[in-house]
């Protein structure tokens, strides 16, 4: 009898080192059993040699043999019994939509183990990829690791995958987008995990994987706002020009996240003004808010909100920024993006504004078309106020933001779900792509660097082919390119480059404290001419009906002498 108590003992104690009493056996694997008869195994022998060692006792070697296997056996079956029991639940329901997860470290395991646990799933998890050798062919909670990542495609052919969760939340952007795309490739649904931090804090939940979108195309690397940001707007006045715009609101919503002490919201729009204006006193009630109609070429009316407002710093959004509707309406061009920047930034320096900050464009640099023109000449407006005046004025450059009023991904979100065909202009056309709330953050961010003078250029990452861009598009609508949705090619519009750049060759980079934005240094210009020019042309378009681009490429030219 005490023979036998050493023995369940033994037994006992190598299960519980072995931490086999720790395992959910429900979602245990291959590697678990394994464990378990390892455990057993070294149980046994420690008793033999207990038996014939200090009992001076000899047993047939079938019958510990016999002995051995039993004990593995009827303490292995039920662990066995809620492996094969839960595998065969997870497969029975054929409505089930069957999954593949990119990723077996801890965010996909815990993915894959909230799916298997959660009884009203409709998924059922078939297996995972991932690229560690060590991986492959094991199984983790009784779900095999079929392949790397080269084996999406042929896995989720064979395996007959309807969807696929990418779960690798700590990857690098670049990476994720290279992944995406082979995913795109497939007929499955793609999802993707929320943030590396959800999972240190262990705050993944299934429901809160969400569709792919193109910002994960995109490939954009989202930083987080700093202190310096929030101190610089902390209980002071803001006004913001074309505040009902794509840029504009954004800029509304994320400095009333700074608690200003009052933010005034200027456009000439009645309605996406009122719109924004809504969305800030539901959200932020306790930030005082004005709303002002106004056309920022109307400079009485701007004075006015000035002296009404008395804001301290001042962010100016508001341009006309389409490229070929701007070829056929230069005057509009000129009258709002370069008169209307002058009467804003006199208004500053007049009513003793802190910080003025300008928002500008890559297609000011080395502009072909009448929107780049103006925007560099109103670049250079807000160039001569930062050596006139004690206010602090900068600029800050940048490329496409995706989905603002306009842009391109709009247009093809139209063509793709009108049927097609989704235009492009020209197939190697490159563009610099960024989201609105990055933009408008380091917006903010360099608004919070500036000591007077700056060109602030935001680090754009790399450019993007509007080709790929369509492409990809429409693969997150389900469709295949050229095959579902036809592609066609329209020649470059007026004023369009294939590529646009951020900065002149002349101009000298500085690097700043924040690492997605840098300081372009522009070469030795004489802007002590620049209003008087301004005057002319503004004389000129009382007088003449003819094109105004020549005067535009002659001011550019004199006053940077490039």
């Amino acid at each position: 009898m005490s023979s036998l108590f050493v023995y369940i003992f033994t037994c006992y104690f190598f299960l519980l080192i072995s931490k086999a009493y720790r395992t959910l056996w429900r979602y245990a694997g291959l590697r678990e059993i394994l464990n378990v008869v390892y455990s057993l195994s070294i149980a046994n022998l420690l008793y033999l040699i207990y038996f014939f060692v200090f009992l001076n006792k000899q047993l047939p070697f079938t019958w510990m043999l016999f002995l051995c296997l039993c004990s593995t056996l009827v303490i292995s079956s039920f662990r066995v019994f809620l492996i094969t029991k839960n595998q065969s639940e997870a497969v029975r329901n054929d409505s089930h939509k069957r999954v593949l997860i990119i990723g077996a470290g801890v965010a996909g395991i815990r993915v894959a183990d909230q799916i298997v646990s959660t009884k009203e799933s409709d998924y059922t998890p078939v297996g995972f990829i991932d690229d560690d050798p060590k991986k492959q062919n094991l199984q983790i909670l009784g779900i095999p690791v079929l392949g790397a990542r080269a084996d999406i495609r042929n896995v989720v052919n064979h395996n007959k995958i309807t969807d696929i969760i990418i779960a690798m939340p700590s990857v690098h952007q670049s990476e994720i987008r290279e992944i995406v795309n082979v995913c795109k490739k497939t007929k499955a649904n793609v999802k993707i995990l929320p943030p590396i931090e959800k999972v240190i804090k262990g705050e993944i939940s299934f429901h809160e994987i969400r569709d792919i979108n193109l910002k994960d195309l995109i490939g954009r690397e989202i930083t987080k706002p700093t202190e310096r940001l929030k101190e610089y707007l902390f209980d002071k006045s803001v006004l913001i020009t074309g505040a009902g715009g794509s840029i504009g609101s954004e800029l509304a919503i994320q400095v009333a996240q700074c608690e200003p002490k009052s933010l005034t919201l200027l456009g000439h729009g009645e309605n996406s003004i009122f719109n924004i204006g809504l969305r800030i006193k539901e959200k932020f009630p306790h930030v005082k808010t004005n709303l002002v109609i106004t056309d920022i070429q109307d400079q009485p009316l701007i004075e006015q909100a000035f002296r009404q407002y008395c804001p301290q710093v001042v962010f100016h959004a508001a341009a006309h920024k389409h490229v070929p509707l701007m070829e056929s309406n230069e005057r509009a061009a000129v009258q709002n993006n370069i008169l209307g920047t002058k009467i804003v930034a006199q208004a500053a320096d007049k009513f003793g504004v802190e910080r003025f900050v300008l928002i500008s464009t890559d297609k000011a640099v080395h502009p072909v078309n009448i929107m780049g023109m103006t925007k560099r000449i109103g670049e250079m407006i807000i160039q001569y106020y930062s050596k006139e005046s004690s206010t602090k004025f900068s600029i800050v450059r940048f490329g496409n933001v995706m989905e603002s009023r306009g842009s391109v991904i709009p247009i093809f979100k139209h063509q793709i779900e009108s049927g097609g065909p989704v235009t492009i202009t020209h197939p190697d056309m490159v563009r610099y792509f960024m989201t609105i709330p990055e933009a408008v953050q380091l917006v903010l961010e360099a608004g919070a660097l500036s000591e007077g003078g700056e060109v602030f250029v935001l680090d754009m990452g790399e450019p993007v082919k509007i080709d790929d861009l369509a492409k990809n598009l429409i693969r997150l609508y389900g469709y295949e390119p050229g095959v579902d949705i036809p592609i066609q090619y329209t020649g470059i519009r007026p004023g369009e480059k294939l590529n646009e750049t951020l900065f002149y060759e002349n101009e000298k980079i500085k690097l700043t404290e924040h690492p997605n934005i840098v300081i372009a240094i522009p070469h030795n210009s004489q802007l002590s001419h620049l209003l008087i020019n301004v005057e002319q042309l503004e004389q000129n378009l009382l007088k003449s009906s003819g094109s105004i681009r020549p005067i535009l490429t002659e001011i550019i030219h004199n006053q940077l002498q490039f």
